[in-house]
């Protein structure tokens, strides 16, 4: 394998304020083209995000987008840190590297909800928590990726379960 299909997830996104910290996997060749979570237009992590919410996301430039999700105390983070990825299916990822979450969720006890974008994000996530994981609420949503081909009403059902986690 080349070096050049090493991938590196970005910085998290949360501060003190954060409860909820919604973790992809790995992001996409178009999200880290951009250097931006969810860059890839035909995924609708924006779109269900601005339902859960009642804020609309996706007409905001991205650094609002961030700045109102932190408001509303949303973060972001990938479980993986880093690891060779030909292309950006969840499927091609080999040699990973996973992020500290347990450390990140120290550094920020407010958080109480973990809510991972796919199955591949739940898998690795719960593995890299271990016994931490009772601690938390953890949902285990559907993919907002274009990958992920379930219809965008059924995805819509099961991430609007978030609400209540932010006291909505």
């Amino acid at each position: 394998m080349t070096e050049n299909l090493r991938k590196r997830c970005f910085d998290p996104v949360v501060d003190q304020r954060t409860r909820l910290l919604v973790l992809g996997s790995l992001p996409g060749e178009k999200s880290l083209a951009a250097q931006q979570y969810y860059a890839n237009r035909q995924n609708k992590f924006w779109l269900l995000m601005s339902a859960v919410l009642g804020v609309e996301l996706v007409a905001l430039d991205y650094e609002a987008r961030l700045a109102t999700l932190l408001e509303h105390g949303v973060g972001l983070w990938d479980v993986v840190a880093e690891a060779h990825r030909p292309g950006s299916l969840d499927s091609a990822i080999r040699n990973r590297d996973d992020n500290d979450l347990p450390g990140l969720l120290a550094r920020y006890p407010a958080i109480d909800t973990l809510a991972f974008n796919g199955g591949t994000a739940a898998k690795l996530g719960r593995k890299v928590l271990g016994e931490q994981a009772a601690r938390y609420r953890i949902f285990a949503l559907p993919s907002s990726s274009p990958a992920h081909t379930l219809a965008y009403a059924a995805k819509l059902e099961s991430w609007l379960l978030l609400k209540p986690a932010l006291g909505g």
